[in-house]
C-alpha cells in the first residue's frame, strides 16, 4: 500500500501551521537561506536521480527553528519520493521501528526528528537497515531463539537534531551527508518575512519587516511567530496595517527587546551576574537557580546569547560577558585586567 504524503502523516500543532504555510516552499528557489546547505543537497539529489537511486540517509542539526524539516519535505519533493514523519521519542521498541521501515516503499524518505533521543535497541536495530537495507527479527526466546533478516527497499533516513554531541558515533557514522544549519541573516529574515506576508495577506511597510527580522534571533520560525503577533496587534489596536509603531507595540508587550531577548532570556543573564557575580557558574546551578530545564537552556537559550557574545562557555562555566552588561544597563565592575582572566 503505497505511503501517505507528509501533509496526512504529520500532526500539525497550530504553533507550527505558519511553518507549512510560509515556509513549506515549492521549490529550492522559494528557500531562503542556508546556501551551502541547499547547494550540497541539490549535488546529492541530482546525482541519484540519475543513478536512479535513493538519495543518502542525511543528517541536519542546529538550533530549533532554522528549517530542517522544511528541508526534508524539499528534499523528498524533489525525489519525487512520499515522506514519513516521525520522532526519537516516539519509536519506544524495536517492534515500532520495524512496523515503520516494513511500510516504506522504495525511494521513501522517512524523517526522525530529534534522533538523539532514540533508545539504544532501537538505535542497534537502525543499523542494518540504514547500511544494508536489512532489517533482523529475533524469532522465539531462550536457546531456541532465530534471527530472521528481512529485506527492504531503498529508502532514505533524514535525522534532524539540535544536540548532534548526543548522537552516538556508529549512528552518526552511517549518515552520507551531513549538514549544521546556521543562524540566518537579518537580509534572509527580512525575505522570509515579505513572503510569509505575502501569504498570509499581511500589509506590512518596510521598517516593520527590518524591525521584525531584527528580533527574530536569526530564526525563521521566530519571524514567522513574532509576524503573526504583529498581525494580530495591527487588528486590535490598529487598523490592519503593520506599522513600525505598531511593530515596536506588538514586541514591547511580549517583552521581546530590541536585538531579540525575551524576558527568559534577560532572567539567564541577570542570574548569572546578580546572584553569581558574572560568573563562571555551572549550568546545574543555573537551571536551578531561574528553574528552567537544563535541556532548555542548552538548545533555545544559549545558542543565540553565545552569537550575540553575551555569553560565554568556559571550563568552569558561563560568564556573562561585558557586552551583556552593557545591554542589560548594569555596570562592568570589573577593570581589564580582571576582565581578562574572567574571560
Amino acid at each position: 500500500m503505497k505511503q501517505k504524503t507528509a501533509r496526512q502523516v504529520e500532526e500539525v500543532t497550530p504553533e507550527e501551521e505558519v511553518i507549512f504555510t510560509s515556509l513549506r516552499v515549492k521549490g529550492w528557489g522559494e528557500f531562503i537561506g542556508q546556501r551551502r546547505v541547499k547547494e550540497s543537497l541539490q549535488i546529492a539529489i541530482s546525482a541519484a536521480r540519475k543513478r536512479q537511486e535513493a538519495i543518502e540517509h542525511i543528517l541536519l542539526y542546529g538550533p530549533p527553528g532554522l528549517g530542517k524539516t522544511t528541508l526534508s519535505h524539499l528534499i523528498a519533493k524533489e525525489m519525487g519520493s512520499n515522506i514519513r514523519i516521525t520522532s526519537g521519542p516516539a519509536i519506544e521498541r524495536a517492534g515500532d521501528l520495524a512496523a515503520i521501515l516494513t511500510n516504506l516503499e522504495k525511494g521513501d524518505i522517512l524523517f526522525i526528528d530529534e534522533i538523539h533521543r532514540l533508545n539504544k535497541v532501537v538505535e542497534e536495530t537502525l543499523y542494518p537497515a540504514m547500511e544494508d537495507y536489512a532489517l533482523d527479527v529475533v524469532l522465539g526466546k531462550g536457546p531456541s531463539a532465530r534471527t530472521l533478516r528481512l529485506d527492504l527497499p531503498q529508502f532514505t533516513i533524514i535525522g534532524a537534531t539540535t544536540r548532534v554531541g548526543l548522537l552516538s558515533a556508529p549512528l552518526r557514522d552511517r549518515f552520507g551527508v551531513v549538514h549544521r544549519l546556521s543562524f540566518y541573516t537579518p537580509s534572509d529574515l527580512e525575505h522570509i518575512v515579505v513572503n510569509a506576508a505575502k501569504k498570509l495577506a499581511i500589509q506590512i511597510e518596510k521598517e516593520s519587516t527590518k524591525e521584525l527580522a531584527k528580533r527574530a534571533r536569526g530564526t525563521p520560525r521566530v519571524a514567522l511567530k513574532l509576524l503573526k503577533r504583529a498581525r494580530d496587534f495591527a487588528q486590535v489596536k490598529g487598523e490592519g496595517h503593520v506599522t513600525k509603531q505598531l511593530v515596536d507595540d506588538a514586541l514591547g508587550l511580549l517583552e521581546v527587546d530590541s536585538v531579540g531577548l525575551d524576558s527568559g532570556d534577560r532572567r539567564l543573564l541577570l542570574a548569572i551576574i546578580e546572584k553569581h557575580g558574572g560568573g563562571p557558574v555551572g549550568i546545574e546551578t543555573i537551571a536551578s537557580t531561574i528553574t528552567e530545564d537544563i535541556g532548555t537552556i542548552e538548545e533555545v537559550v544559549e545558542p543565540y546569547l553565545l552569537q550575540l557574545g553575551f555569553l560565554k562557555r568556559t571550563s568552569r562555566g558561563r560568564v556573562a560577558t561585558k557586552a551583556a552588561y552593557k545591554h542589560l544597563g548594569v555596570s562592568f565592575p570589573y577593570d581589564q585586567k580582571e576582565q581578562q582572566t574572567l574571560l
